[in-house]
């Protein structure tokens, strides 16, 4: 039985994948850094702290990390605020798991941005609670942000579903014991190996109703 359902933030609910990569990559060369291909891939569900130490250790960054992950989040932040990237059907999605569960959110990204998307998308009387991965000691695919949020909604983990799309996420989800629904990213897929953790796997938002999240939790 389900007593609570926890979503991820970006592939989820935002087309933003493309952002950040793009505001990384803005930084990177702006500030001298050298950027490879593989840090795409690499930096998916990393932590702001874990993100932005690899971009100065990986990219070759001569800036601190504290550094690097503000004019990160600034630049995104840019963008947000001339268009919020909801994908289709998020506000939807929301709504009807909202009118049934309490709801919260694990997410990668930095708490200051996860604010700004709650209040200008309108979401944020909808969660109990939003908790940012730099808010506790590992990034996706350790467990520790949807722990966290289930423990400050005082819901046991094998009593949540969580809500994913990506590979490091879902195995993160998997990892804290939560009914995993996967709606795999369009940008960088989940592998097989993370896919075969979920519970159920929907091809949109629109497939995010009640009757598929009791139907996960059995």
């Amino acid at each position: 039985m389900i007593d609570a359902v926890i979503f991820d933030l970006d592939g989820v609910l935002l087309d933003s994948e493309s952002a950040w990569l793009a505001a990384k990559r803005a930084v990177s060369d702006e500030w001298g850094g050298t950027w490879k291909e593989e840090a795409s891939r690499a930096m998916l569900g990393m932590s702001a702290p874990e993100w932005s130490a690899y971009m100065r250790d990986e990219l070759s960054i001569e800036r601190a990390a504290e550094e690097i992950d503000a004019e990160v989040v600034r630049l995104l932040l840019e963008g947000y605020h001339e268009r919020l990237p909801l994908l289709p059907g998020a506000v939807e999605a929301v709504e009807r798991l909202a009118a049934r569960w309490p709801l919260g959110l694990a997410s990668s990204s930095n708490l200051e941005v996860i604010e700004v998307v709650m209040d200008a998308g309108g979401f944020a009387r909808h969660f109990e609670t939003w908790v940012s991965s730099e808010e506790v000691a590992g990034g996706k695919p350790a467990p520790d942000v949807f722990l966290e949020a289930a423990r400050r909604m005082q819901a046991h983990p094998g009593a949540c579903a969580a809500i994913e799309d990506s590979h490091n996420g879902i195995l993160a989800a998997h990892a804290a014991g939560m009914v995993v629904l996967a709606l795999p990213n369009h940008e960088f897929p989940p592998g097989e190996e993370a896919l075969a953790k979920a519970e159920r796997v929907l091809a949109s938002l629109d497939e995010l109703t009640v009757a598929a999240v009791e139907e996960a939790g059995g």
